[in-house]
């Protein structure tokens, strides 16, 4: 049954699946199984019962399914809380588009995660609302709730195309000068940005009172730098080349990867924003368990 499971969650098995709308399912389908399937008692698929830790709570409330998938604490409490809007809001840039050895880009990766989270939230009653970018927001649907929205959210994923430079900051503040109500944000980008007013844009949303979820998207070959020998780079945005000895560069690539991601995460710690690094190896289940704890109030 595990195994069955996991096949689910494989990108690489994910990628066999030509329709979104099917993949989208199938991803759910896996991860859905894989709750049911856990040991832990009391453990609700609906997520309805938790909320952050904080101090005076009992310890043995701690939902430790959640820290597994999340690092982080939750505990569960039984209160009625309302349904979220949630925005997924994706990188198109030409960045994303790159791949080394896996079948999916970095754009096929997001794009699966986000209708997979498009068809949970939608059968979950929350509104789902589809915002795309690259330097400059290009594209956007409003959130509702409906059954027909997975269709229209689909069919606006289906056809992106990778291209262009990316403007992360700036299109975050688009973001937040269009979102009216307090929503949940879900942003998919590979961040190949400064940091700094990529945190002042963050900074805004969480001040508008958004939650925010950042999914880091890397390539597999990005994160590990599989590469040996006098290899030619090519920078996928402004088409800057470069040779560089692979074997040399290994060690001093891998510590600024690794700089790079603690960069960002602690920019998240600072505003307040939930950071999840994902490559396009991994299993889809720690994204959807990120958005399930996330939809209901965290404070």
């Amino acid at each position: 049954m595990a195994r069955a499971v996991e096949e689910y969650l494989k990108p690489d098995v994910v990628r066999r699946i030509a329709r979104l709308d099917l993949r989208a399912q199938f991803i759910v389908r896996g991860f859905l199984q894989g709750l049911h399937a856990s040991p832990y008692q009391g453990f609700s698929v609906e997520f309805s019962e938790h909320r952050r830790y904080a101090p005076g709570d009992d310890p043995k409330d701690i939902d430790w399914l959640v820290y597994a998938k999340t690092d982080k604490h939750y505990v569960k409490k039984f209160e009625a809380e309302t349904n979220i809007t949630g925005y997924l809001v994706i990188d198109t840039s030409g960045s994303m588009a790159y791949t080394y050895r896996q079948q999916l880009t970095k754009l096929d990766y997001s794009i699966s995660l986000a209708a997979a989270l498009c068809w949970l939230m939608v059968h979950q009653q929350d509104p789902c609302g589809l915002m795309v970018f690259d330097d400059r927001l290009h594209a956007s649907l409003p959130a509702r709730s409906r059954r027909s929205q997975i269709a229209q959210v689909l069919s606006v994923l289906a056809k992106v195309k990778p291209s262009g430079r990316t403007d992360i900051a700036r299109s975050l503040v688009q973001v937040a000068a269009m979102l009216r109500h307090r929503s949940l944000v879900m942003v998919f980008s590979d961040l190949l940005a400064d940091p700094a007013p990529v945190r002042d844009a963050l900074l805004r949303l969480r001040h508008r009172g958004h939650d925010v979820i950042l999914f880091h998207v890397l390539d597999e070959a990005e994160v590990r730098f599989p590469f040996e020998g006098m290899v030619e780079l090519t920078e996928p945005e402004a088409g800057d080349r470069m040779i560089i000895d692979a074997d040399a560069a290994r060690r001093g690539y891998v510590a600024a990867v690794e700089a790079f991601r603690e960069e960002y995460r602690a920019t998240c710690v600072q505003a307040g924003v939930d950071y999840v690094p994902l490559d396009t190896s991994m299993q889809f289940d720690r994204a959807l368990m990120e958005y399930l704890v996330s939809r209901r109030n965290r404070f």
